[in-house]
């Protein structure tokens, strides 16, 4: 099995990795920054949000997309330009958001975590829909912590990780981008699925903060790879020039003393990546 390799450090918390223009790009949760990082592991902030930055992604002109989970706002950016508040998530819930994906036709999903997170008692989430016009709505109910999201090649199923049902969920896509056709992707009893990436036979990775650990499952739960560490595993994604590299986002939790233990994890992967993010 091929070996880790650590290709960043000093994060506070990674999450919501994308390959996107020969780049790394994510979010350091903890320091509420927007990150690309390249194959040498060279970081640059990109920008800097008042709120915590979650579910970054990119829509068809370009623009870079991020969501601001306390204040409820899809920000978007021009390169080079300041995030401004391109769609209210905040109508639909003022609980937290988190996690998007953002598929071929500039659609994005975002996750709502349904209360508040960590200190509240737990209710089941929403999904909402962004189009690319800035229209929102919700499309799904009692998701329990929708966190990491995908959307197959073809446009037309979004599998979403609820983290404390333990499993993946797949919906259909309808052309407006309504979600329905709701099944069980995999039963994934004891873990806490977090970040999601797709490969190109089919499998999901996802990862899993308590487990410590980036697992590869197929439809059904059949686990076909582990990949453990040795502290928590926010998110994951396919990327590098031929998208076969598994970029892991890592750190320890609960934080100790407020250190800055988050890495950027590489592996070679089985296969590439395909979908969205």
């Amino acid at each position: 099995m091929p070996q880790p390799h650590t290709l960043a450090t000093g994060l506070m918390f990674g999450e919501s990795p994308r390959w996107h223009d020969g780049r790394l790009w994510a979010v350091d949760f903890g320091a509420r920054e927007v990150l690309a990082i390249d194959t040498d592991g060279s970081t640059e902030v990109i920008t800097r949000i008042t709120d915590m930055p979650m579910g970054t992604g990119f829509a068809p002109d370009g623009r870079l997309l991020v969501v601001s989970v306390r204040q409820g706002q899809l920000l978007a950016a021009d390169p080079g330009a300041p995030l401004a508040s391109v769609a209210d998530l905040a109508s639909l819930s003022t609980y937290p958001w988190g996690d998007m994906v953002v598929d071929g036709r500039g659609n994005a999903y975002v996750g709502n975590l349904g209360f508040d997170f960590p200190g509240g008692e737990f209710a089941p989430g929403i999904l909402a829909l962004v189009t690319p016009q800035g229209t929102v709505r919700q499309v799904a109910d009692a998701v329990s912590f929708p966190n990491g999201m995908v959307v197959t090649p073809d446009n037309k199923t979004l599998i979403v990780a609820e983290t404390y049902g333990h499993r993946l969920t797949a919906f259909d896509i309808a052309p407006d981008g309504g979600l329905d056709g709701r099944r069980t992707w995999a039963d994934l009893p004891g873990a806490f699925p977090d970040g999601i990436c797709l490969d190109a036979e089919g499998a999901i990775w996802y990862a899993d903060v308590p487990g410590k650990r980036c697992v590869r499952v197929r439809e059904g739960g059949q686990v076909l790879q582990t990949i453990e560490l040795d502290r928590g595993c926010f998110a994951c994604t396919l990327g590098g020039p031929d998208r076969q590299t598994l970029f892991i986002m890592a750190a320890e939790y609960p934080p100790a003393g407020g250190e800055r233990t988050g890495q950027v994890i590489t592996v070679q992967a089985p296969a590439p990546g395909v979908g969205w993010p």
